[in-house]
């Protein structure tokens, strides 16, 4: 036979079970932090994503695969007018290069990874503009405008300059601590 259960223990219950939940959550977002992930995660992958495009802008392809970025771009078109396509292409890989090399040395010279933190943010300014000036980034579909694969693409670099602001946060405050100690 069933019985009736009484209303307080069952809101009881329930409080104790959202309290656990609760706790939980916060655990883990604590554990989360104790082992800086959110740092580790952003700074390796913005490492390797700056290494890797860097590396492949001085590759013939890479530098063609940015022309129609760059030449529609005020910020930056006058760059391959100045030094060509190649050239260009390879001073842009070599700066993203830079950055890489100096947020790996902010690992233990955090002033450094804050140089690589700015040069990567001004990159990403720069690369984000490039959503409202590259022909066929944005692409309208029954009368509204929706990002294209380029779109999507140029996109990511908004989030990158998200993150390059966070890393500069970090080192900022890295580098504070260091000089307090």
């Amino acid at each position: 036979m069933k019985t009736l259960s009484n209303p307080t223990q069952e809101h009881i219950s329930s409080a104790n079970l959202a309290k656990t939940t609760k706790s939980s959550l916060i655990n883990l977002a604590e554990w989360i932090t104790n082992r800086n992930i959110p740092f580790l995660i952003t700074s390796i992958g913005m490492i390797v994503m700056l290494l890797w495009a860097g590396s492949y802008k001085m590759t013939n392809p890479g530098a063609e695969g940015i022309v129609p970025l760059v030449s529609n771009s005020p910020l930056i078109s006058w760059h391959f007018k100045l030094f060509g396509t190649y050239v260009g292409s390879d001073l842009i890989g070599l700066t993203e290069i830079t950055a890489a090399v100096l947020l790996i040395a902010g690992y233990f010279k955090p002033k450094a990874g804050i140089i690589g933190g700015f040069i990567a943010m001004l990159m990403f300014f720069v690369t984000s503009t490039m959503v409202i000036t590259t022909p066929g980034a944005i692409t309208p579909v029954n009368g509204i405008g929706y990002m294209s694969f380029l779109g999507l693409f140029l996109f990511k670099d908004i989030i990158s300059l998200g993150v390059a602001f966070y890393l500069i946060s970090y080192f900022g405050k890295k580098s504070n601590s260091v000089r307090e100690s």
